[in-house]
């Protein structure tokens, strides 16, 4: 049975609102579709616009996905950019419509209304916030803009430390300028842990970014020279010849909250698992819209496009099912959550993260464990070898997989996003033991990365390998033992540990007391495992500080020795 014509409008393009029109034309040849785009764009690859800026994209041209044209002519769908829809009258099913060019307005009725209003820049209420010279990354006009200032300054400031930047800030050393990046936290991106968002934080200090971290801007001040001076929360007063604001995004849900919509306690639109609203006849997808957390069941805000882009088939496919099948039955297709995959790259160097970080935990009462390993990126005995920062977090009770952070040259994504899948089947780390995955010698190792971190996890819940935890080494009473060799210790050591060195461990037995715990550590946790094995078999109380000086060295990089 064929539905009747019904009318599908749809506020917003981009990810979220572009594939909902496409996938609800697929399922529907009768239902007239029409998007109205406040931008001059469409659909535009958004997350490449600090790449346009650093002209490692050359033209505007490389971000369209599509135009109108390609919209009418491929699927039969209305698009009007440079619209406004400025009300919902959800009585009547209308929404009010400005023509932004020419001031006109009008009304146009709809049977589903999608909301993709997306996100609107954080713009803190500071003096001088609205001075010229200060921008957000948000549009193609808005990189425009900053591309424009760029070409003739000479310093530039970015306030936020999250993905976009840090992008940011390796785009404009590309372009030549001297960048200082503030952020108000203690640590760049928050969906890190603070340890691992460290190993950022240096690769930003090697090249030449002045980084201040638990900074915030008080006020701008326009000088003669026209260039910008900033008033900081620690006293100091910066110039500078732009400024970035990247401190975040909120949703854009002023239309809705006006049509009185249900809003959840982040200010984003609480949607079902079929992207609908607290409106029988209006969906809503993408930026603007609460998530739940897929392993702590907590509502969230996550501004990324993957979610975007499955919300819109969801809504789409929601739609046309109720305008078919009306209430009986339900739709094939459900959005069941986040886990927040996602990863960057600064200059050469990817980080990357899945599912809940210790903090999230922590709030969410997960009783929870960690490791850290550091192996290379593929055989150690092929040439260019590179390490990869891996913590894994997992609950105790059950071994099942919590998330993940991930950082290096080489191969960074692709084990995150082995981890995520396993996430998304509620996988244990006994399974990352047991994953087959690609080898050869210049992609992986027998054991890849992957499989070491479920082997190290799986080891501590059998009971093969007690845990130190970092975070008490300052208070410890128990004995340090480093088992790496004589000279590596002396090159630099944790205060107050003694070495043994693993090769000599069995001949030096008497010299371990029984009646007192000892904390092993090596350089990166494989001999300390050694040698656990071996003090565990002869009667002592011994535990491992995963992921060796390694660890450690990323530990002290936080404040917390």
């Amino acid at each position: 049975m064929k539905p009747a014509k019904k009318r599908i409008l749809i506020v917003g393009g981009v990810a979220g609102g572009a594939t909902c029109a496409a996938r609800a034309r697929r399922l529907c040849e009768t239902c007239e579709i029409v998007v109205f785009e406040r931008g001059q764009h469409v659909s535009f690859a958004n997350c490449g616009l600090p790449y346009f800026v650093g002209d490692v994209i050359a033209t505007e041209a490389k971000l369209l996905v599509a135009n109108p044209d390609t919209f009418k002519q491929r699927f039969n769908i209305e698009v009007h950019t440079e619209t406004e829809v400025t009300h919902i009258n959800r009585e009547d099913r209308i929404i009010e419509v400005c023509d932004l060019k020419t001031g006109v307005t009008r009304q146009e009725p709809y049977d589903a209304l999608v909301l993709a209003t997306g996100a609107q820049p954080v713009r803190p209420p500071l003096p001088g916030i609205d001075l010229p010279g200060i921008y957000a990354l948000r549009t193609i006009p808005d990189s425009n803009k900053i591309k424009a200032a760029a070409a003739h300054a000479k310093n530039a400031l970015i306030l936020g430390g999250g993905f976009i930047g840090l992008e940011m800030a390796e785009n404009l050393v590309g372009l030549g300028l001297n960048v200082t990046l503030l952020e108000l936290a203690n640590q760049l991106l928050p969906p890190l842990d603070p340890e691992m968002a460290g190993y950022a934080a240096e690769k930003l200090k090697e090249h030449g970014i002045n980084l201040r971290l638990g900074e915030a801007v008080e006020a701008f001040e326009r000088l003669l020279n026209k260039q910008l001076r900033v008033r900081t929360s620690k006293g100091a007063t910066l110039d500078t010849d732009l400024v970035i604001v990247g401190i975040g995004v909120r949703p854009e849900t002023t239309l809705a909250k006006v049509a009185g919509i249900e809003l959840g306690s982040l200010g984003g639109i609480r949607v079902d698992e079929f992207m609908h609203t607290s409106d029988l006849s209006i969906w809503a997808v993408g930026d603007v819209v609460e998530v739940k957390n897929r392993i702590t069941q907590e509502w969230q805000l996550v501004p990324l496009a993957g979610p975007a882009n499955r919300q819109g088939r969801v809504a789409a496919t929601a739609i046309i099912h109720q305008f078919i099948h009306g209430d009986e039955g339900l739709p094939s297709l459900i959005f069941d959550g986040v886990l927040g995959t996602a990863v960057c790259e600064i200059f050469g160097f990817s980080i990357a993260c899945t599912g809940a970080n210790e903090k999230q935990l922590i709030r969410a009462g997960i009783d929870y464990e960690k490791v850290y390993l550091h192996p290379g990126h593929h055989a150690s005995y092929f040439p260019g070898a590179k390490p990869i920062h891996i913590k894994l977090l997992f609950s105790k009770p059950d071994g099942r997989i919590l998330g993940a952070q991930a950082v290096g040259e080489v191969g960074v994504a692709r084990r995150i996003d082995v981890i995520a899948t396993a996430m998304m089947n509620k996988a244990t780390v006994f399974e990352l033991e047991e994953l087959e995955l690609c080898y050869a010698p210049q992609f992986g190792s027998a054991k890849d990365p992957v499989n070491l971190a479920g082997m190290v996890a799986g080891n501590y819940l059998r009971g093969d390998l007690p845990l130190a935890d970092w975070s008490e080494l300052e208070e410890t009473t128990a004995l340090l033992v480093d088992v790496r060799s004589e000279s590596e210790f002396n090159a630099g050591h944790i205060e107050n540990a003694c070495n043994i060195p693993l090769e000599t461990l069995r001949n030096r037995l008497l010299e371990l007391p029984k009646d007192r715990e000892i904390w092993l550590v090596c350089g990166v946790g494989q001999r300390a495992y050694y040698a656990i094995r071996l003090l565990l078999q002869n009667g002592f109380k011994v535990k491992i500080l995963s992921g060796g000086m390694e660890t450690y060295q990323a530990w002290l990089r936080t404040g917390i020795k």
